[in-house]
């Protein structure tokens, strides 16, 4: 993925470089795990919710997912493990439905 292929050359990928590359593979995570039960976000550029179960439509999710865009990337790709990012603070998980180990990386 050529966003993280400058983010590791010591560069600072374009801004909407990352932004298309965040919703291109949260886009990937949607058509793997449909559903509403679970909000992932990577603020600034985008959030989506997957996983069937519980219905979320305003307010606090029952089940949230949070990191920076290079952390998603890394874990969409496979250079870094969920439950690495999670340990070290990298992602912050939390409610029923949160762990995404599963499902990344995205094939």
């Amino acid at each position: 993925m050529a966003v993280l292929a400058e983010w590791d050359s010591g560069a600072i990928p374009a801004r909407l470089e990352v932004k298309a590359a965040v919703k291109a593979t949260l886009a990937a995570l949607v058509a793997a795990a449909p559903g509403r039960s679970v909000e992932v976000r990577v603020p600034p550029y985008a959030a989506v919710q997957v996983l069937e179960g519980a219905t979320h439509r305003r307010g606090t999710p029952p089940a949230a997912v949070e990191c920076d865009a290079r952390t998603w990337l890394q874990l969409a790709v496979g250079i870094v493990q969920w439950g690495d990012a999670v340990a070290d603070g990298r992602v912050r998980a939390s409610g029923e439905r949160s762990d995404l180990s599963a499902l990344l990386p995205l094939s």
